[in-house]
Parts: structure tokens; C-alpha cells; sequence
């Protein structure tokens, strides 16, 4: 009896877990003794060996599986087989490809921090040039404001001694002028400055216009020549410079005087740049520049003197007295033609 058709046989046949794993092969059926009888069985009761014979099937309790787990299982083990022999390789090459990585980052890394210091240490050098000619610059600046110092201390100390020696030779001049001095007229000036006036009755103010003041202003046209001292005396003379544009002529003494070419004063024929005009008048006469310096150091005169009249000159009788010397010495060099080139 062939034992495929004894499976056939079998009522459990598709429930049966031996049957189950006889068919797939991880079971089999010992050699039994004897032939085995082809009863039928009983659905509704559980089949029993005969007496004297052992279980027609006694299974070997095996642990079941599933042939796909089985499958797998082998594909696992050959895939962890074949990982096991590429494993080692796979990451000897990953590590030799990291320690190849990290050393060109490492060579480009050093080329950059090279390159860097270069251009650091360029940079260094350049800036300790610039420092050092700075530093020259700076020295020779140092040195310069040095000699300026110097040479400006040397001047000051020169020109103080300079004003030292013309104070001191001034004074001693002046020591030897006022031992010159005519006592007879710095009298009769202190007599004036206790009581200073205008009136020409004065012993003081007599003898400056018998010797200065009437010589220097006695021109030529003695009628013109009243009326301009008048005038400076009152302090109403104006001397003006000739403008450009024509201006109305003036007759004096039947005589035109209207031409910029002639002078009012002393009938000579000279270029006039200024003109008088005498009080409120709106005649204008032309004068030349000697007859304008001898009328300016008269004024100059008068001026100072009033000066001292209004009491606005405080000084002491002797430094007044020289002042009024210089004057006086103005006016007697007008008088002789000497006179500024600008008058």
C-alpha cells in the first residue's frame, strides 16, 4: 500500500497539522511494522489502535514554521553572509575617502591661512613704513618748530634790546634838549596850559603865530589868504580831493580860479588834487599840494592846542610842550616848500 494514498486516505487530512508537516516535508513516517489495515473510520468518534499494535501515527513533536519564513530566513542569513564579507572593505574604502577629504581641506585650509598671512604681513609692512615716515615727518616738524622758537625768541630779544637802546638814547636827548631849552618860551607855554585859550593876546599863542602861523599861511592871494586863516582859526575849512566831474569856477580878485591846473591860493600854474571850501560856502577853491600842506600843518596845530583847551591831552607840561614843538617845526618846513609827496 503506497503511503501517499494512505494521506489520501486520512478524514483530517486538511486540518491535520501532522499531515500538514509530513506534505511540506519536515516530517516523516518511521518504517511501521506490519500492514496496516484499511478500516473505515468513524467521523463521530475518535479513532483507537488495535489491541496488540502500536498507534498507526506517531508524529515526533517538531516545531512548526512556515516555508516563506524559512525563505527568508536563508535570503537573511546569505544578504548577513554577504555583508559580512563587504562590510570590512565598504568601510575601509568610506575612511580612506574621509581621511582623503580631510586632507585636501586640510592643504586648502593651509593654502588660505598662508595666502592671509601674506597679505597680514604686506599690510604689517606697509603700515609700519607709513609709521616711520610719519615718525621722520613728525621729527622733522619737532625740529623745525624748534628752530622757529628759537629764532623767535632771538628777535623778540633783539628787538627789546633795540627798543631799549632808542628809549635810552631817547632819553638822554631828551636830557640834552631840556637842558637847551629856551626857558624864556617853556615859561610862557606853562603859563598858557594853566589857563589855555584861543586868544593871540597871549604871550604863548602871540609869538607861534608872529613866527609860524602867519608866515606859513601868507600866500600870494592875501584877500583868499585872510579868509583861509579866518577859517582855521574858526575851524570851518574843508579840504576835499577834486572829484572827476567838472565843478562851477570861482572868480577872486577878477581873476578866474575854476581850472584844476592853477591854484587859488598862490596864482601859479600847478596840478591841483584838492580843493577848500571855506564855512557854508558852496565855492570851492583849487589849491596845490604845497599850498594844501602849509594849510594842513596850521590845522594840525590848532587842532592840538584845542586838545589841550578841552583838557582831552593828559600829560605832564614837558611831553605837551615837545608835541607842540614838533609842530611848530611842521609848519616851518611847509612854509619852506618841504612837504609830504602824497599832499
Amino acid at each position: 500500500m503506497d503511503l501517499s494514498e494512505e494521506y489520501t486516505r486520512c478524514p483530517a487530512r486538511g486540518k491535520c497539522p501532522v499531515y500538514l508537516a509530513m506534505s511540506s516535508g519536515t516530517v516523516r513516517y518511521a518504517a511501521l511494522e506490519g500492514n496496516l489495515g484499511e478500516e473505515p473510520w468513524d467521523t463521530d468518534s475518535q479513532p483507537h489502535p488495535d489491541k496488540g499494535h502500536p498507534s498507526p501515527l506517531e508524529a515526533v513533536p517538531v516545531p512548526w514554521k512556515s516555508t516563506v519564513s524559512c525563505k527568508n530566513h536563508r535570503e537573511s542569513s546569505v544578504g548577513e553572509e554577504t555583508q559580512g564579507e563587504e562590510g570590512p572593505a565598504a568601510t575601509h574604502l568610506d575612511v580612506s575617502r574621509l581621511r582623503s577629504s580631510s586632507m585636501e581641506i586640510r592643504e586648502k585650509g593651509s593654502e588660505f591661512l598662508k595666502e592671509e598671512l601674506h597679505k597680514a604681513q604686506k599690510e604689517l609692512k606697509l603700515k609700519d613704513e607709513e609709521c616711520e615716515r610719519l615718525s621722520k615727518v613728525r621729527e622733522q616738524l619737532e625740529r623745525e618748530l624748534e628752530e622757529l622758537t628759537a629764532s623767535l625768541f632771538e628777535e623778540a630779544h633783539k628787538m627789546v634790546r633795540e627798543a631799549n637802546m632808542k628809549q635810552a638814547a631817547s632819553e638822554k636827548q631828551l636830557k640834552e634838549a631840556r637842558g637847551k631849552v629856551d626857558t624864556t618860551l617853556f615859561a610862557e607855554f606853562q603859563a598858557w596850559r594853566e589857563s589855555p585859550t584861543l586868544d593871540k593876546t597871549s604871550p604863548f599863542l602871540e609869538r607861534v603865530y608872529r613866527e609860524d602861523v602867519s608866515p606859513c599861511l601868507d600866500f600870494t592871494m592875501q584877500e583868499l589868504s585872510a579868509l583861509v586863516r579866518a577859517a582855521v582859526e574858526d575851524n570851518t575849512l574843508t579840504i576835499e580831493p577834486v572829484a572827476s566831474q567838472t565843478l562851477p569856477t570861482v572868480k577872486v580878485a577878477a581873476v578866474e580860479y575854476g581850472s584844476t591846473n592853477t591854484c587859488a591860493l598862490s596864482g601859479l600854474s600847478r596840478t591841483c588834487r584838492h580843493r577848500i571850501r571855506l564855512g557854508d560856502s558852496e565855492s570851492h577853491y583849487y589849491i596845490s599840494p604845497s599850498s594844501r600842506a602849509r594849510i594842513t600843518a596850521v590845522c594840525n596845530f590848532f587842532t592840538y592846542i584845542r586838545y589841550i583847551q578841552q583838557g582831552l591831552v593828559r600829560q605832564d607840561a614837558e611831553p605837551m610842550f615837545w608835541e607842540i614843538t614838533r609842530l611848530r617845526k611842521e609848519m616851518s618846513l611847509a612854509k619852506l616848500g618841504f612837504f609830504p609827496q602824497e599832499a
